[in-house]
């Protein structure tokens, strides 16, 4: 009897989880299958019938109603800046981070403190000020003006301080003892030990800059520098109102961060294991 009750609660659980993934599935299922249903059925059923290429050759450049607008080469600044900017990011945050965590220097618990009292403020509230200074040396509608306010995280130095502060500080006085530099300790023996931290590091900020749409918005004001982001939330402004397209466009935006998931996953929860201790 004991036995068939654990069965019978652990089919519960199965069945539980299974409804659940499917809850959290269904928005992408449905994004996908309304890129490809035919125009006269987006967002009017749950699951189309019908199906269509026309909003994919509507995104790539047979448009047959509308001039479609570029979305290959939005598609290619999103990458070019989310890149640098994650990669800009990383390299702060890992530099930054093993000074405080491994370096003394004067001023070290100063500055310690005023990164953690500055993650307290929204970024909102630097918003208007950051976007003065880029225009005012006239970076605005650039990569660089795109890039550099976002080139520094707060929250990836203070995950690599922490993570940082539990590698043996032996293990770093040996190597200086043999004559390795700080750079060398950090690039040759830090960083290896490092790769699960930096791998959930790497997927957080890259998919908040990949995704990232309020400063994109401000400071890209042509077609050259426009993101993809950007360019779907005006899916309903000057483009005119193509939802099937919008979902199409939404797919590719999706999609790449999804590969990467998948990719490191393995990477990712190792990581994860540690940042939850």
């Amino acid at each position: 009897m004991v036995g068939r009750n654990k069965k019978s609660g652990k089919i519960i659980r199965y069945i539980l989880t299974t409804i659940l993934m499917l809850i959290m599935v269904y928005p992408f299922i449905y994004l996908v299958l309304n890129s490809f249903a035919a125009w006269d059925q987006v967002d009017k059923k749950l699951f189309p019938t019908e199906f269509s290429l026309r909003s994919w050759e509507w995104l790539f450049g047979d448009a047959v109603t509308a001039a479609p607008a570029p979305w290959i080469h939005s598609f290619i600044n999103t990458v070019i800046v989310s890149t640098i900017a994650t990669g800009l990011m990383l390299l702060f945050g890992l530099t930054v981070g093993y000074a405080l965590a491994k370096v003394n220097f004067r001023g070290k618990n100063f500055v310690n403190n005023a990164i953690l009292f500055q993650m307290f403020f929204p970024a909102i509230i630097l918003l208007i000020p950051q976007f003065l200074m880029i225009t005012n040396v006239g970076l605005l509608d650039s990569y660089a003006g795109m890039i550099i306010p976002t080139a520094l995280s707060l929250w990836a130095v203070f995950m690599y301080t922490n993570f940082f502060k539990a590698i043996p500080d032996a293990l770093i006085e040996a190597a200086r003892l043999d004559g390795a530099s700080d750079l060398k300790i950090l690039f040759r023996i830090v960083l290896p030990m490092s790769k699960s931290i930096t791998t959930v590091i790497f997927l957080f900020l890259f998919t908040d800059r990949w995704t990232n749409l309020l400063w994109d918005l401000l400071v890209s004001k042509s077609d050259s520098t426009v993101t993809l982001n950007v360019l779907i939330s005006q899916m309903f402004g000057p483009y005119g109102t193509y939802p099937g397209p919008m979902y199409a466009a939404s797919v590719l935006l999706t999609v790449p961060l999804i590969i990467l998931f998948l990719f490191f996953s393995k990477k990712f929860q190792e990581g994860m294991q540690f940042t939850l201790k």
